[in-house]
């Protein structure tokens, strides 16, 4: 495991400087620092708890060379919260024309959902510290074909601005807090290893502090969750001036796969047809990335690494809901219910609006 050290650095209005690389170059050496969330070093910008390379070269290369296309869907989420999933599902559905859901040649049966919708920021962030390998990431995205699906952990906050003003579709995907953390400890355990980075003395309690206080992976959650939320709420009122922003949950979506299948290809601007219900592509889209389907093929099995070098294995565990009792108690469970609801009170969003957190637990294939 990663030190326990942390620095609080300067105060956050710091964080105000243009994500430029010069600009952040200087900036983020002094910003607040965050090194118990292995396997990387996280650093305070603009309110959130963001890796290193991310602020030093992802979010600078977006705002520098990221074109937005009219017909670009973004899907965005906090770390944990049914990314592997979502991708797999808005893959199937843009692309479906070209590789029916039946095909037993789909993409998504030869390779990992990671690796089919890109991260927009994490290909800069990966690529290294020259100009070229920047430069390159972004010609990458450039070079996709429309039309584009891809996705970000980023905050609505620090999207770039062309994105918001092209009014680009951004599907957002929010999880129960609880099984989010879970998620995350155990995904950060079992990536870490796979870096060759020991993180077996991380406990639970240990996760649970930090994100408590918001100190994790694109942390705080109920920020993130909260921003995306608001924008959803402008979209739908003042479309014209904002962003247009499917806001789901990953509870409702194992309750429904098919309904909110449908919803979200309304809302691609790629709706199912008549035919295609009655011919039940919806239905074949919902078994083709059901969490057995995903983890099984060759793709996603042990030894396998994904473009970002994790096991491609690391992003499939159960896909179910109400997991987090497995490995939390109930009075820990609490202490994550009332840090949220004391950091939400008073904006108008509750988790209990979206999520019941007492249900029985939901499995319906799910990936996380």
């Amino acid at each position: 495991m990663a030190s326990s050290s942390r620095e609080d650095g300067p105060p956050e209005d710091a964080s105000a400087a243009a994500p430029t690389y010069a600009g952040m170059a200087d900036l983020v050496p002094a910003l607040p620092l965050e090194t118990r969330c292995s396997p990387f070093a996280l650093r305070q910008y603009s309110g959130f708890w963001l890796p290193e390379a991310v602020l030093l070269r992802g979010i600078p290369a977006l705002h520098a060379g990221f074109v937005p296309r009219p017909d670009d869907v973004l899907l965005a989420s906090f770390p944990k919260s049914g990314t592997t999933w979502l991708k797999a599902l808005a893959f199937a559905i843009a692309h479906r024309a070209a590789h029916p859901p039946s095909s037993g040649d789909h993409p998504l049966r030869r390779s990992n959902p990671h690796d089919l919708v890109r991260f927009v920021e994490v290909g800069a962030a990966l690529a290294g510290r020259t100009d070229d390998g920047m430069d390159a990431a972004v010609a990458e995205l450039e070079a996709l074909p429309s039309p584009r699906v891809l996705a970000t952990h980023l905050p609505y906050s620090l999207l770039p601005p062309r994105v918001l003003a092209a009014n680009n579709r951004i599907v957002y995907v929010c999880r129960d807090p609880k099984d989010a953390l879970v998620s995350s400890w155990l995904f950060t355990r079992g990536a870490s290893a796979s870096l060759g980075v020991d993180t077996e003395s991380f406990t639970l309690s240990e996760a649970l502090e930090l994100f408590r206080e918001g100190r994790c992976f694109y942390g705080p959650q109920w920020r993130h969750v909260l921003e995306y939320w608001e924008a959803s709420r402008r979209a739908a009122t003042s479309p014209a001036v904002a962003a247009n922003v499917l806001f789901l949950t990953y509870e409702e979506m194992l309750r429904d796969p098919a309904g909110n299948l449908r919803r979200m290809a309304e809302f691609m601007g790629c709706a199912f047809s008549e035919e295609e219900v009655a011919g039940r592509v919806v239905d074949q889209i919902v078994e083709l990335c059901s969490l057995e389907k995903l983890k099984n093929m060759e793709a996603n099995r042990s030894g396998r690494r994904n473009t970002s070098g994790i096991r491609s294995d690391a992003f499939f565990r159960k896909g179910v809901a109400g997991d987090w009792s497995s490995h939390m108690s109930p009075e820990m469970g609490k202490m994550v219910d009332q840090a949220m609801e004391d950091a939400l009170r008073g904006s108008g969003f509750s988790f209990c609006q979206f999520i019941n957190s007492d249900e029985r637990r939901l499995t319906t294939g799910g990936s996380d």
